[in-house]
């Protein structure tokens, strides 16, 4: 068992299950991640939650990449969750009352730890980048780099079919002791 493993999972009602022998891909780490946090419990849940300043360092033979990005407000990053576990098919979220499929979350506990976040674009220096909105350990691998299109990448009509019925399933606290909606 690797140190991910035993150190991320697996909870009371987790799933694992044994991965292939062998990858079916390879692929380019084109930098790092630099971020305050050093240890897990330090991260942000999610990305959404996070107003730290954090550097993307693009490795220099990848700098060339960075061309025309002046002027671009928001990326996506994709970064490589290196630390997390890798054979986790259902997972006990701290707020759930069950697991749920490694599909349906965010966590970057999965058969291919690739983390996305989309960050608000500071500045550019060299072949660092200073980002806003990121969630992971100081020296995570980073993937890609994309510009984000919010003509092409907003979907507000999207919605997660069991964080709806979590919702619907919570008591209305508007309500008074006969339900009927406080004034």
């Amino acid at each position: 068992m690797s140190d991910a493993e035993t150190e991320f999972g697996p909870r009371p009602g987790e799933e694992t299950v044994a991965l292939p022998a062998a990858f079916d891909a390879g692929l380019y780490f084109v930098g790092r991640v630099r971020t305050p946090w050093s240890e897990r419990a330090d991260c942000p849940r999610n990305s959404g939650q996070s107003d730290a300043v954090c550097t993307l360092e693009v490795d220099p033979r990848f700098a060339p990449a960075l061309r025309d990005l002046s002027g671009t407000t928001h990326l996506i990053v994709l970064y490589w969750m290196d630390r997390a576990p890798r054979n986790l098919v259902a997972q006990q979220p701290r707020h759930a009352p069950a697991p749920r499929g490694t599909f349906a979350l965010r966590s970057p506990a999965r058969p291919n730890p690739i983390a996305v976040s989309v960050v608000e674009l500071l500045g550019i220096e060299g072949a660092c980048l200073r980002v806003r909105g990121l969630d992971c350990l100081d020296g995570t691998p980073l993937l890609d780099i994309k510009p984000y299109f919010a003509s092409i990448d907003a979907k507000p009509q999207a919605r997660v079919g069991w964080r709806e019925a979590d919702a619907a399933r919570e008591p209305d606290i508007s309500a008074d002791a006969g339900g009927r909606a406080a004034p």
